[in-house]
């Protein structure tokens, strides 16, 4: 009887997992320390609103051009190197084939054996043993401009419509402490969802996230209180 077994890699989240968290949490600090800092400066109530909805649009467009430029960067090398590696297959291939078999020796295969896996791989498909073992790229790491741009976005968008959410529904006296609060609250439960999704410790990345956050935020503030006096 024959028993299947299928394991589950946190690895396949890496991508989505990567830009939902770093766009939900610049959303979240960005848009909190910014109407933290308007707020310090003794701004109205109705100002503080309009810096956080430019914040969040701004923010938003950002993240978005931001994460497509430098994935599509990633991808236009990864590219580049592949055509490379098939320009080298189709002239040298007895070349290529030591090359692969050298680098599973290293991994600790006995010679013949490496030759001999070096040999059936690229057989079946050469470009694709050297993406994955020569050059390190694999499929589940492709670089993918638009979804990353996208991921960046709308989890940006996300994260910073949750203070703003906070400043629209708080007294403008107690704008300050419920921003700063719950914003921390957010960042904590962003930080422990993401470490346990990713398989880390949930307290290390909640600490993690709020230590960052709380700096961003008082930082901020300060600033603001300060302009806010002189002015």
């Amino acid at each position: 009887m024959s028993v299947h077994h299928r394991e589950r890699h946190r690895t396949q989240r890496i991508g989505w997992l990567r830009a939902a968290v770093l766009g939900a949490n610049d959303g979240i600090v960005s848009t909190a320390s910014l109407v933290l800092g308007v707020a310090a400066a003794h701004a109205t109530h109705e100002s503080i609103l309009i810096a956080g909805i430019a914040g969040l649009v701004a923010g938003t467009m950002s993240m978005a051009a931001g994460e497509y430029v430098s994935v599509h960067s990633q991808a236009d090398t990864e590219q580049a190197e592949l055509e490379l590696e098939r320009k080298e297959l189709a002239t040298d291939d007895k070349g290529e084939h030591r090359e692969l078999a050298a680098i599973y020796i290293g991994r600790g295969l006995d010679p013949a054996l490496a030759q001999q896996v070096a040999k059936q791989l690229m057989v079946h498909d050469a470009l694709d043993a050297h993406a994955r073992d020569e050059l390190g790229i694999y499929d589940t790491f492709t670089a993918r401009p638009m979804l990353a741009a996208l991921a960046s976005a709308c989890s940006f968008a996300v994260g910073a419509a949750m203070p703003m959410l906070v400043v629209a529904l708080a007294p403008h006296a107690i704008v300050i402490p419920f921003v700063s609060g719950t914003s921390l609250v957010f960042l904590a439960l962003l930080g422990g969802w993401a470490a346990y999704v990713g398989g880390a410790p949930v307290m290390k990345g909640v600490m993690r996230v709020t230590f960052w956050g709380m700096l961003a935020m008082g930082l901020t503030a300060g600033v603001g209180a300060l302009f806010g006096t002189v002015a």
